[in-house]
């Protein structure tokens, strides 16, 4: 983003500064925002407004300033606090103040209201955990978030589903397992991901599975005699790994851990241009029971944009390998405001994925990550060829829903076009992605493998302790015992 796009939010109290600057950032998503003590000289260009919040003892004031000199506008508002108030409570009664001022300013209300984190199903999922019924639940979202009523209700219908499945795992006595695969065939635009080009590491994968193989060890003796509910191996692009790499890996964990419990074993076949028979072969000897055959669009002018080196009929001719290798549980990904693509555009894709009928389907709002290529596209290009609107949103709603799916699990991200979320739809139970629902809900610790993967520890209080092997493969490659140790201490009593 240009800093001539520059909005400026000066405060006396910077603690909130992450949650000032989310909620400014999704009214103005095309802006600089900027979060800064008072005595800031920064001011924001003509034509965008200042924003000043002042904390005082028993009040947070908030005065939005438009224009210069004799032609600026002038509001403010307040909300009371009080010392005895918990900082949660604080929080929401700042971002309401800022939301309404904003709202009343730009004509604009978002999706989400308030919520700017990227798990909004855990607030239902919580109440109903604690008893709550769902009238309470969809009034607290809209009173206490101004979340819409369509959002709030599907928040709420992803949560008793996430609920009913998970109350099957076993959360104190268990663990799910995650293993980075870091190559891709090419970086994709949107990509932030850990993800090199396997054609410049092929004489070295066989030492990154050297250092995974030591992952592997030490994730069976730490967790010995415990359950392994989900096996989940993603990327980067596993299937970037030739057919004897791919058997060497899924012969380890086979040989070293104890998969007889496993529920669910997904591998990110993502890339056509990596899916062969072979390798589909490899997989399902080896028991994997899930696997993603990955389009974002079936737009062949917009894969060519976006980096994806394949053919939208080479997406149909992995989808048909797969099945005639005997998968029943294929999803596929799709991404909503990719560069250029409208409503049309979007119809004409999901009537393609109707036609080939996975068994789940995850939609996701395209986010700029500042680690991506899309980030200088987007300073380059401008945002207004990125487009995702309530009707592209309902088009694979919709679509979902006359393939029989339903919605099962959801999650949000920083800089989506739209403001909107990203949404797993799934034909069965048996084809939810339970990996996907344990990361967002956080009820079970996940064992991270790989480089750029992070670990997680659930606390019985509920607290949560990470730790990340770093990115560069040849630094994994290098500290692997580092990584290792990195766990042993997130693990030990």
């Amino acid at each position: 983003m240009k800093e001539n796009n520059l909005i400026v939010v000066t405060t006396n109290d910077t603690s909130f500064e992450y949650d000032i600057h989310s909620l400014v950032k999704a009214f103005y998503p095309e802006c600089v925002v900027r979060v800064a003590a008072e005595e800031t000289k920064d001011s924001s260009d003509f034509g965008l407004p200042d924003l000043h919040i002042m904390f005082e003892k028993e009040a947070v004031l908030l005065s939005l300033v438009n224009g210069e000199g004799g032609t600026a506008s002038f509001s403010a508002k307040k909300i009371e606090i009080s010392q005895e108030l918990p900082r949660t409570e604080v929080k929401n009664r700042l971002k309401q103040l800022i939301y309404v001022t904003l709202s009343e300013h730009t004509g604009k209300q978002l999706p989400w209201g308030t919520l700017t984190g990227i798990r909004p199903t855990k607030i239902p999922m919580a109440m109903l955990e604690e008893g709550c019924g769902e009238e309470e639940i969809l009034k607290y979202m809209e009173e206490t978030y101004f979340a819409g009523k369509e959002k709030s209700v599907l928040a709420l219908e992803i949560a008793k589903r996430e609920k009913a499945l998970l109350e099957n795992l076993h959360y104190e006595n268990g663990y799910s397992l995650y293993i980075g695969i870091p190559f891709c065939p090419t970086t994709c635009l949107y990509c932030s991901f850990t993800s090199y080009p396997i054609v410049s590491w092929k004489k070295r994968v066989g030492e990154y599975l050297d250092a995974l193989e030591r992952e592997i060890d030490f994730a069976a003796s730490s967790q010995a005699g415990k359950i392994l509910d989900t096996v989940y191996i993603g990327g980067g692009t596993p299937t970037t790994l030739e057919p004897d790499d791919l058997r060497r890996l899924l012969g380890k964990l086979q040989g070293t851990l104890d998969l007889s419990r496993v529920k669910e074993f997904t591998v990110e076949a993502g890339r056509a241009d990596s899916i062969t028979a072979e390798k589909l072969q490899v997989l399902k000897e080896f028991g994997v029971n899930r696997i993603s055959v990955n389009p974002q669009t079936m737009k062949q002018e917009t894969l060519d944009v976006i980096g994806r080196k394949h053919t939208v009929e080479q997406v149909k001719e992995a989808f048909y390998l797969a099945r005639e290798a005997g998968f029943t549980n294929i999803n596929m990904d799709l991404i909503l405001g990719l560069p250029g693509e409208g409503a049309e555009d979007v119809q004409n894709t999901m009537r393609e994925i109707a036609a080939l009928s996975p068994d789940s389907l995850t939609v996701h709002s395209l986010a700029i990550k500042r680690a991506s290529r899309l980030s200088q596209w987007v300073e380059e290009n401008g945002l207004s060829l990125l487009n995702n609107t309530d009707e592209t949103m309902e088009i694979t709603a919709k679509g979902a829903e006359e393939m029989g799916m339903v919605p099962y699990y959801l999650y949000r991200q920083k800089n989506m076009a739209g403001n909107f979320e990203n949404v797993g739809y799934a034909k069965r139970e048996d084809c939810f992605g339970i990996y996907n629902i344990l990361i967002m809900e956080e009820k079970q610790n996940i064992i991270a493998l790989g480089a750029g993967s992070i670990s997680k520890r659930i606390f019985p209080d509920g607290r949560i302790e990470r730790c990340e092997n770093v990115k560069d493969v040849s630094q994994y490659i290098e500290r692997i015992g580092e990584m290792i140790e990195r766990k042993c201490v997130l693990l030990e009593d």
